[in-house]
């Protein structure tokens, strides 16, 4: 695939896109959003719908940023990527996660049928307790040592589907090097009854090889080594170091070149997944997957749910010079969905030159952060609503729950559509007045505290809604911000699937940690010096 410059801050497009937000920046959302007037403008995709009228646009900009979508070649890259081809350049791989989520009838690689139904073999006899550990003991609990990909999206389906766990294991997560976090979940647990399950492609990434380790030796202070491979199962491209491990060959599952890690939830990564919820559940959410690849591959721009939400981030960040974006999932099943975006998003677009190498003239990807609510309400919110920065927000809003308590769901979801509109309308400095004189304050009172009471309003925000929070949906939702993840990058002409500025940290480690345990030969800069020998001699 040839890689030809296309920097969109050369279009005219983005000339004029810098045009109409100096033409309607002293305009409202509610004066500005022609949207508004249809009832929401709600777009109904895969079980989600997505309500864009609280947002800072009209048609004219939907149309212009569309129409910069499209002379960056927003439908064929989508095609090229559906299809399999080697959109990660620098790497010279596909990046073709949609394909773990095929329907058998139509699957394009054969290898993936294959370890889908090695996972449900997996899944079944651990839940159906035919899996046996030593002395044929029932394993009660899986503890899955992974980390980045292999671990923040098995941790937050499983997190989000826990209301769905039942009759099989108890399901753990380890990704820290911090001895702790190993520490505290072997806690309460015995190695006959708990399954070890390591998931690194290269088998020697230092956390999880480490983890992985320190959880051998706890193992086999009860069990015999001999009995080691009824208690590991390995998700890794490595099988020869796997197998010497103590990991049965028959254990071992694949990772692929053509599926990143943080892309990679759908793979054998996701095997915790099966085990919690069972492999059928595990299917629904494949399902709902596939239902937003076919919207984002057969949808017009116009109306394509992913593009428009890439589009919207790059108004906000291009041109209303927004550095951040919060994602506030009302539902506490979704309480981890902003730290799995967190690296889908900012590991993906957080690059600072093009395709070709050539470094970007324009600013790339937003911050992410947020936090369940009503929880952040006490919190953060605060920022949101009188904060001197210009936070875009996604509300995340499943209707209803799986909970019998549906007064306390009514309130959960009174208090999102509560924030959405107190975020766009505001109050102004009058109303605020208005408030505090009916309140019984003076005149002096009421004039000292009305600018501290008005909130300016004004701020973008999107209602990303679903009926419940099922396999399906959760799929769908994670499908849509993986592909406008990819969509803005296609826009902004970068490659979405590289992490070359990862390994700068872990090459640097290597010394430092020599250094650490007693290699005098390691040299290093004076300030880690300081530190190394803070350590070594504390």
């Amino acid at each position: 695939m040839t890689n030809v410059k296309a920097d969109p801050s050369n279009t005219h497009h983005w000339k004029k896109l810098t045009e109409l937000h100096d033409k309607h920046q002293s305009q409202s959302i509610v004066q500005l959003n022609d949207l508004a007037a249809n009832s929401g403008q709600c777009i109904d995709a895969a079980g989600l719908s997505v309500d864009l009228s609280r947002n800072f646009v009209n048609q004219a900009i939907l149309d212009e940023l569309v129409a910069l979508a499209k002379t960056q070649g927003i439908s064929e890259k989508i095609s090229q990527l559906i299809a399999g081809e080697a959109v990660n350049n620098t790497e010279a791989r596909a990046a073709h996660h949609s394909a773990l989520r095929l329907p058998d009838s139509i699957q394009t690689r054969p290898e993936v049928s294959a370890t889908q139904q090695k996972i449900k073999t997996l899944a079944d006899s651990l839940r159906n307790k035919t899996w046996r550990g030593s002395g044929n003991t029932e394993i009660t609990d899986v503890i899955n040592i992974g980390i980045g990909g292999s671990d923040l999206g098995p941790r937050m389906v499983c997190n989000a589907l826990s209301s769905l766990a039942s009759e099989g294991p108890r399901v753990h997560f380890v990704a820290n090097i911090d001895p702790r976090d190993l520490e505290t979940t072997l806690q309460g647990l015995k190695p006959a009854s708990t399954l070890i399950l390591i998931s690194s492609k290269s088998f020697n990434t230092t956390e999880t090889l480490e983890n992985a380790l320190s959880a051998r030796r706890w193992l086999l202070e009860e069990i015999e080594q001999s009995d080691l491979s009824k208690h590991v199962i390995a998700v890794s491209s490595n099988v020869e170091k796997a197998v010497a491990f103590g990991v049965d060959a028959d254990n071992i599952l694949p990772m692929w070149d053509w599926v990143g890690g943080r892309y990679s939830l759908w793979s054998a990564i996701g095997l915790p997944i099966a085990i919690a919820i069972g492999y059928s559940g595990f299917n629904e959410l494949l399902k709902g997957a596939h239902a937003m690849d076919k919207h984002f591959a057969t949808a017009p721009t116009e109306s394509n749910l992913p593009c428009l939400l890439a589009l919207l981030e790059i108004w906000y960040v291009n041109f209303c010079a927004a550095h951040s974006s919060a994602v506030l999932p009302y539902s506490h099943e979704l309480g981890l969905f902003p730290d799995y975006l967190q690296q889908l998003t900012m590991e993906s677009n957080g690059k600072q030159v093009h395709k070709d190498g050539s470094h970007v003239t324009h600013r790339t990807c937003p911050t992410i952060w947020g936090s369940a609510g009503t929880i952040g309400q006490h919190s953060f919110h605060q920022l949101l609503h009188q904060g001197t920065e210009l936070i875009p927000v996604d509300f995340i809003l499943p209707l209803h729950s799986h909970s019998d308590e549906q007064n306390k769901q009514a309130h959960l979801v009174a208090n999102c559509l509560a924030q959405s509109k107190a975020l766009t309308e505001g109050k102004n400095e009058a109303a605020a007045e208005l408030e505090l004189a009916d309140s019984g304050l003076s005149e002096s009172e009421v004039s000292a505290l009305a600018s501290h009471k008005a909130s300016p309003g004004n701020r973008p925000n999107t209602i990303i809604a679903m009926d419940k929070l099922t396999p399906s949906n959760l799929g769908a939702l994670v499908a849509l911000y993986e592909h406008k993840v990819y969509a803005a990058s296609v826009v902004w002409d970068i490659n979405a699937f590289d992490q070359w500025g990862v390994e700068l940290g872990k090459q640097l480690s290597t010394p430092i940690y020599a250094a650490l345990t007693g290699d005098s030969s390691a040299s290093t800069d004076k300030t880690t010096a300081f530190w190394i020998k803070r350590f070594t001699q504390s």
